[in-house]
């Protein structure tokens, strides 16, 4: 065993300064009574909304309840020497302009390009001596092809044509990203001149139309249709098929032969790192860094960010505007905006008096889907897994595949399909989808040397499990144990290499990090919970039913992921609001 197993955008220009902007002179450090706006927890949506309003001059603090900032995008040291990203553990969603906008790089951030980025090992006897095959997939087309046609030559010549097919769609979504959705509710009860200013919404669509030309039926039916019959149509072969179907349901309570499963597809293909489209990523340090550098930029423009403060309740006028936060202390903060980073469901049912909020927007609140089918676990070992398909060197340094997300129980897309009917009658898989990433092979300050972190990514597991069972220790240590068993059947010795593990549960998911059901996107990113509808229609442009209530997290456009444009834009519409008062 090795030593380390025994211990246990440019800057936002800014505009003529309006009245309600007041410089502020105390201490970052210290609780004022009252601030221009105030966000609802230091996820790092709420992070980049803060950021960005502070740098148009409007004075904000943030109040996380957690002892550390971040929400899900956050590192934290469970064993000791281990530092594990808990939560998400991979970037590529975040947006291009919040990167250079709140200079991250300037800031702290390093990021670590993987390359390559998809590892699907095969359980197959070897013939001829030879190792279990597998399917290594990265940036070099033809080191692609090479490695599709072991399964299929027609795949191979097929798939340089696929990922352009799916590029062109990301290229016309990506205007969408980046502007709040079509304002229906100015286009329905607004006045001419709201009517008027919201054609400007139009825009991006306008946009995306013209990008995607007369092919927009064929793309229309990868947003629509089952993500296996999408790619039926490109491909024959299982492994490929199977590899591609997993970005199709991750973090989904969805099956790649379910309607829809092709619009996740594309949300997790459309992300780029340093100019790279559909390049993934570790962050040196793990997701918490990423967190730190938007907070620095915050802070470095004046935001004040607190620490175990949690809100217990929007405060709202008699004239039903909002004017601040009470927070679980007593404390009350006054403020002329409140942005929440929390899920619609806490923000709406939980922080909001009920009585400033007509009764079918929280009926529609209180029906959001947010089924999670994700169990989280962290691993510790004191050596590398040590794949069949892909023995290790000698030396047990890390090698191309370590750095990879490795795809396990995927060589088939009907795994994947039977893996979510286990999970349909209250029973975790029997044999769960795992993405496993090991991102201390390319950042080794996460583990003492010799020893790894590991993220287990694993599906699916129930919310609810069936005959009334809870997700005691007994059965979180159970599925924890058949996922060690099944990475044991591709990489023998994996089990021994264990020093520690920390198991999420959908329940503990939401417990922890406040994600409803467990769910990493606060609400699925089903069709009828996008763009307009997101989180219900009618409020879908970050406004809320109360006056001076903004949602700005994943339950807000454009969903979920660590993307941070719903931070971003929200930041907009509210500077746009606040500049009309």
């Amino acid at each position: 065993m090795a030593a380390c197993g025994r211990g246990l955008c440019r800057a936002v220009g800014a505009s003529p300064r309006p009245a309600w902007r007041r410089a502020h002179s105390d201490a970052r450090g210290r609780l004022k009574p009252e601030y221009d706006a105030v966000v609802i927890g230091a996820g790092h949506n709420g992070l980049v909304a803060a950021a960005y309003l502070q740098r148009l001059g409007v004075n904000t603090a943030v109040f996380e309840r957690r002892h550390v900032i971040g929400g899900a995008a956050v590192t934290e040291e469970i064993i000791p020497g281990f530092k594990f990203s808990r939560a998400s553990y991979l970037l590529s969603l975040l947006r291009p302009q919040i990167y250079a906008d709140l200079e991250l790089k300037k800031h702290g951030l390093r990021l670590h390009l993987r390359n390559p980025h998809s590892f699907t090992p095969m359980l197959e006897e070897g013939t001829a001596g030879k190792v279990p095959r597998s399917l290594l997939l990265g940036t070099d087309m033809a080191e692609n092809q090479k490695q599709i046609a072991q399964f299929s030559r027609k795949d191979a010549q097929a798939f340089p044509k696929y990922e352009a097919f799916m590029n062109r769609l990301a290229l016309a979504i990506d205007p969408l990203l980046d502007a709040a959705p079509v304002d229906m509710e100015a286009f329905q009860r607004g006045s001419l001149l709201q009517r008027l200013k919201s054609l400007s919404t139009l825009k991006p669509l306008l946009q995306a139309g013209r990008i995607l030309g007369a092919q927009l039926p064929q793309y229309y039916q990868v947003l629509t249709a089952p993500a296996v019959k999408v790619l039926d149509q490109w491909f024959e072969s299982e492994p490929l098929k199977a590899t591609l179907a997993t970005d199709a349901v991750i973090g989904a309570m969805t099956s790649p032969y379910i309607p829809g499963s092709g619009y996740v597809l594309l949300h997790h293909v459309m992300g780029g790192l340093e100019g790279m489209r559909g390049a993934w990523g570790y962050v040196q340090g793990g997701m918490g860094a990423l967190s730190d550098a938007i907070a620095s930029s915050a802070t470095a423009h004046g935001a004040s960010v607190f620490t175990e403060k949690t809100v217990a309740k929007v405060q709202v006028s008699s004239g039903g505007r909002v004017q601040g936060v009470v927070l679980q202390d007593g404390s009350e903060v006054r403020s002329k905006v409140v942005l929440s980073n929390a899920s619609p469901q806490i923000t709406f049912l939980k922080l909001t008096p009920q009585e400033w909020l007509p009764e079918e927007f929280v009926e529609r609140i209180s029906q959001l889907d947010t089924q999670s089918p994700v169990t989280k676990i962290n691993v510790a070992v004191d050596r590398l897994p040590d794949f069949l398909a892909a023995p290790n060197a000698p030396k047990g340094q890390p090698l191309p595949h370590h750095q990879c997300s490795i795809h396990l129980n995927c060589e088939d897309t009907l795994l994947l399909h039977r893996a979510f009917e286990d999970a349909m009658d209250g029973l975790p898989s029997h044999r769960p989808m795992i993405e496993l990433c090991i991102p201390s092979s390319l950042d080794p300050t996460l583990a003492p040397p010799g020893c790894h972190v590991i993220s287990l990514f694993t599906q699916y597991t129930p919310y609810t499990l069936a005959a009334g069972k809870a997700w005691d220790e007994q059965e979180r240590n159970a599925h924890a144990d058949r996922v060690c068993d099944c990475i044991e059947a591709y990489a023998p010795g994996f089990k021994r290499s264990v020093v520690g593990r920390d198991i999420l549960t959908p329940p503990d998911l939401e417990r922890v990090f406040g994600l409803p059901g467990g769910n990493i996107f606060h609400c699925s990113m089903a069709l009828d919970q996008l763009y307009f509808a997101r989180p219900v229609p009618l409020h879908s442009s970050y406004r809320c039913p109360v006056r001076g209530l903004y949602l700005c997290g994943s339950g807000a456009h454009p969903g979920g992921g660590v993307m941070g444009a719903a931070g971003r834009n929200a930041a907009h519409v509210v500077f746009r609001d606040l500049r009309s008062m």
